[in-house]
């Protein structure tokens, strides 16, 4: 496997121990009132059944059914409001946190949130919020992660051109098939995302899949999300247009991907469109200045992907907020139940500021200057 992508499997087995460990000994339980904040909002993409043990490197993108139905008992149990983004904002606001509270939140509009997690949350009457890629709902977005599975899953060898050197890879077992995938993601995360796009497109046209379907195949369009938005219970959030990097664009570029994505939302749903997340949500993809973007442009919320629960400070930021990801590599109630605690975000946010310190200090001591 790459180094990247086994550096990923391991970091995630480790997270795993260290989740179990917090759990078994009690320590959750013990850092809690110090650590868990004020609430929290939920990450997910997909839910849907599981698909067996099969090729599936996109698998940490879904949950199944029964882990929501087990997330949400899980989450009423423990005496959280389970609140709409508009109420979470209001929370924010007006400081309002004799009760700890929990939002859903689902990035990219896959059919599957409709098909399968709405009729939980209608059960519970439960609010939850889908944000949207506006090319996504036309039908033209460019899922390339999930286009780069097909063609590996549909190929018995790949060839790729890396970095200048080109690289032929056999897929015919699993195995293989996830370190081809691998390699090729985790570099294709590496160079500029419109080229790494065109790079898959190509791909797809090598091996015969059908990229433009795929979209079609998995989000809802316009018609769908109408009737879908029409329950109360359902808050449309903005997810830009073409769901790429923005602190990767210039600031006039970056701004025009998050307005045109929210105009045209505001436009086929006829509602304003006051929530949104940022596409990838990380660092290097989005920062201060998409956060800024996002109050210019009359945001009550924008949210990231870096991990963490809510705090009292956070209603100063509300356009930059953490979340907590239900992902197909944790689906154990287990997990889940510590990381409400929000004693594991203490330890990673500690571990970063001392990953980050000695990335400054060269060999010997000496601080390295940046350019």
């Amino acid at each position: 496997m790459d180094a990247r992508g086994e550096m990923s499997r391991k970091r995630t087995g480790l997270l795993k121990g260290a989740l179990s460990a917090l759990h078994f000994t009690g320590a959750d339980r013990l850092l809690a009132p110090l650590t868990r904040g004020v609430g929290v909002i939920f990450m997910l993409h997909s839910v849907r059944p599981e698909r067996g043990d099969g090729f599936a490197p996109n698998r940490l993108l879904e949950i199944t059914p029964d882990f929501l139905e087990q997330v949400i008992d899980l989450v009423v149990d423990s005496g959280f409001d389970v609140l709409s983004l508009d109420d979470v904002h209001a929370r924010l606001c007006e400081g309002d946190f004799e009760r700890p509270f929990a939002s859903f939140t689902f990035d990219d509009g896959y059919r599957d949130n409709r098909d399968f997690a709405y009729p939980i949350f209608k059960r519970h009457n439960l609010p939850f919020a889908v944000y949207v890629p506006s090319d996504f709902a036309d039908g033209r977005g460019d899922l390339w992660w999930l286009k780069l599975e097909q063609v590996i899953a549909a190929s018995e060898a790949v060839h790729a051109r890396i970095d200048g050197v080109a690289e032929r890879f056999e897929t015919v077992t699993r195995e293989q098939k996830e370190q081809a995938f691998s390699r090729i993601y985790w570099w294709l995360r590496s160079i500029p995302e419109l080229e790494a796009r065109r790079f898959v497109s190509e791909m797809c046209d090598v091996h015969g899949v059908d990229a433009p379907r795929l979209c079609r195949d998995l989000v809802m369009g316009w018609d769908e999300l109408r009737d879908f938005a029409r329950d109360p219970l359902v808050t449309i959030g903005g997810h830009t247009r073409r769901h790429l990097a923005l602190a990767k664009l210039s600031l006039s570029e970056a701004r025009l991907e998050m307005e045109e994505g929210l105009r045209r939302l505001e436009r086929e749903l006829a509602r304003p469109i006051r929530h949104f997340s940022y596409p990838y949500g990380d660092e290097t993809s989005a920062g201060p200045r998409e956060f800024e973007l996002a109050r210019e442009l009359g945001l009550q919320t924008a949210v990231t992907t870096r991990k963490g629960l809510l705090h009292e400070h956070h209603a100063n930021l509300a356009t930059g907020l953490p979340r907590v990801s239900l992902n197909g590599n944790f689906q154990n109630t287990r997990y889940v139940k510590v990381m409400l605690s929000g004693a594991p975000f203490v330890f990673w946010d500690l571990a970063r500021n001392l990953r980050d310190a000695a990335a400054v200090v060269a060999p010997g001591g000496a601080e390295r200057r940046s350019a």
